[in-house]
């Protein structure tokens, strides 16, 4: 078996920043990687953003690794983001919050079966014969949208970040726990998921980072299999479309609190195939 492209695509939140998700396919790998949005001035890696950079590493990375299954996929990976950090940072970051860090998903085909790894909030929906089904969890922006609303209605209307919202986030980005890709192999290592699923040829699977999958969880377009139905009848662009719709009729984040009018959003639909 191997997996067809079927459709790819990436929006930035903003114009006037850079697009911090990075994506990808093979013939018998995919993945999406969502760098976590930075929340100080470039400098640590140059001019380039931590969150850019890191998404840009990791995904070089997963298209160049030969490894021949995910897991080593994934070793390889995170073995070449550190090296690379460790090369080409300029200095010593000025806390733990500027230390670049991203979710991602990546899913690799082996002897008739889906291997799939994840850390963080980028999604996996796998549509088989029967049933659509998230294969990472279920996304859930219960705390973030909880997070958003304590500061006060309307708390992403203005692009330049409060000291109060750039504050929260940066104690958020220091918590205990959390389980994404980061600049340390061995840390990362240790955090990510892994899974293995039964696949047959005619499958689908849609990968996304939050920003996409906001469509089911932050703002209840649609349900897991709706959503499918709706990219599989109508494709990933016509979904951007009603996405920014959403947001832009809700451009103050009132109805839908949130640290971001629009965030990256990244997709990657694809099919296996016998």
């Amino acid at each position: 078996m191997h997996l067809d492209l079927i459709q790819s695509l990436s929006l930035c939140g903003d114009a006037a920043t850079p697009n911090d998700d990075r994506a990808g396919a093979t013939a018998t790998r995919a993945w999406v990687i969502d760098g976590a949005t930075d929340l100080g001035s470039p400098g640590l890696l140059g001019e380039q953003g931590g969150a850019a950079w890191l998404a840009a590493a990791a995904d070089t990375a997963f298209g160049a690794t030969q490894a021949a299954t995910l897991s080593d996929a994934c070793a390889a990976v995170f073995a070449e983001v550190e090296a690379r950090f460790m090369a080409e940072r300029r200095r010593e970051p000025v806390a733990a919050w500027e230390l670049p860090s991203a979710a991602f998903v990546a899913v690799q085909l082996l002897d008739g079966a889906l291997e799939v790894a994840w850390a963080a909030d980028c999604a996996l929906l796998h549509r088989g014969v029967d049933a659509v089904s998230w294969v990472t969890p279920v996304p859930d922006r219960a705390r973030e949208s909880a997070d958003a609303a304590a500061l006060g209605p309307g708390v992403a209307g203005h692009k330049q970040r409060s000291p109060a919202v750039l504050a929260d986030r940066r104690r958020a980005r220091e918590r205990p726990g959390r389980r994404v890709l980061g600049v340390n192999a061995d840390t990362t290592r240790a955090v990510v998921s892994f899974a293995r699923v039964p696949v047959a040829a005619g499958d689908a699977l849609l990968l996304m980072s939050d920003g996409f999958s906001a469509l089911v969880d932050a703002y209840g377009a649609y349900d897991a299999a709706g959503l499918v139905t709706a990219v599989e009848a109508r494709g990933l662009a016509a979904l951007a479309v009603e996405l920014r719709g959403i947001e832009a009729e809700d451009a103050g984040c009132v109805r839908f609190p949130r640290f971001k009018a629009s965030d990256d959003a990244t997709a990657v639909w694809v099919r296996v195939a016998g």
